[in-house]
């Protein structure tokens, strides 16, 4: 992607709008694509499934670098399918992404809604979390510019849809960590208590605690006692467990120090407190990740063609759904209760 000065709007040399085009009752002529807020394994599989889709119904595509921080500085440039080539198995974005206060103020995104228009765009694809879709809701509510939302986010809290672009790579990065330390901590007779991301949400949590075998979790969205650790630590010892692993998502309150702490001054085990972090954002996507941030990208840029605004694509029992902006964060998504249920169960 190269940024220019704005091109008029005429077909792009690669752009094939051939056969098996869809029909295209909005007029889409010209859309743009960014990403936001934290980065997610599969959003280049993301951004190379709009180019491409887009491309093959002779629909140009502007790239945005920097998300709406790069958007409302007049970031932009043309991409073409080339330009999207060998990026569907890379983690982070190739577009890059940034917050912006900016962004935030009716000023930043009129000046975001002036690049666009000055760009002849005629929809914009974003492609992030909840924070991010805040912020696109804002740009249509003020200047009538058509937005789809793709779900891109590790957490995986988003109302709408069953799984989130990342969130697939992020267990099994958390889950490979976890493999590890249990190794080390039935070797020492350890406990490690490990912290995975989710700042509001357990998901990564409840599915990293069946897969390792974990013998407790703890998410934001229970609020039982930190304290239920420490009987359930006594109970694995007398059970001859050798070591333990705990589960915290990070939401949940005072996080994995606090759990750590309790297990030490309720039975004076030697216990480690393992922070996972941002190793979970990045690598490279799972086939999972990939897969659906192909369909997503697809889904996005046939929903702009059929007039559609303001909605977040996302795949509920494998079928694509759309689902306003707003209510994507309005409505909560909680854990499954059954999983849950399950890791508990099975830490016998």
């Amino acid at each position: 992607m190269t940024d220019a000065t704005p091109p008029q709007t005429a077909p792009h040399p690669l752009l094939d709008p051939g056969a098996c085009a869809s029909p295209n009752p909005a007029g889409v002529r010209r859309i743009a694509v960014l990403t936001s807020g934290g980065d997610a394994p599969g959003m280049n599989a993301a951004i190379r499934a709009v180019v491409r889709t887009a491309s093959h119904q002779g629909i140009e595509v502007v790239g945005v670098r920097r998300g709406f921080a790069g958007l409302h500085r007049g970031e932009l440039g043309l991409l073409g399918p080339r330009d999207v080539a060998n990026i569907i198995q890379r983690g982070g974005t190739t577009l890059l992404t940034a917050r912006s206060r900016t962004w935030r103020t009716p000023e930043g995104r009129a000046l975001g809604a002036k690049y666009l228009r000055e760009w002849d765009v005629d929809g914009l694809v974003v492609i992030g979390g909840d924070g991010s879709f805040h912020g696109a809701h804002f740009l249509q509510e003020e200047h009538g510019i058509p937005v789809i939302g793709i779900p891109g986010t590790i957490d995986n809290d988003l109302y709408g849809t069953d799984y989130t672009i990342g969130y697939f790579t992020a267990v099994e990065t958390a889950l490979d960590a976890v493999d590890k330390l249990r190794d080390t901590g039935a070797s020492h007779e350890r406990i490690f208590v490990i912290e995975v991301m989710g700042r509001h949400a357990g998901h990564i949590a409840v599915d990293v605690a069946v897969a390792g075998g974990a013998e407790e979790v703890f998410i934001p969205e229970d609020g039982k006692p930190v304290s239920d650790v420490v009987q359930t630590v006594q109970e694995s010892v007398a059970k001859g467990k050798r070591g333990s692993i705990i589960i915290v998502a990070e939401g949940y309150a005072g996080g994995a120090q606090a759990v750590g702490d309790a297990i030490t001054a309720g039975t004076g085990l030697e216990t480690r407190v393992t922070i996972l972090g941002h190793i979970q954002r990045g690598g490279t996507p799972v086939a999972s990740d990939r897969i659906l941030a192909s369909r997503l990208g697809e889904a996005a840029v046939f929903a702009l063609m059929e007039g559609r605004r303001g909605e977040m694509v996302g795949t509920t029992c494998g079928q694509i759904t759309h689902t306003p902006l707003h209510v994507t964060w309005e409505r909560s998504k909680d854990v499954n209760r059954d999983l849950y249920r399950c890791a508990k169960t099975l830490s016998v």
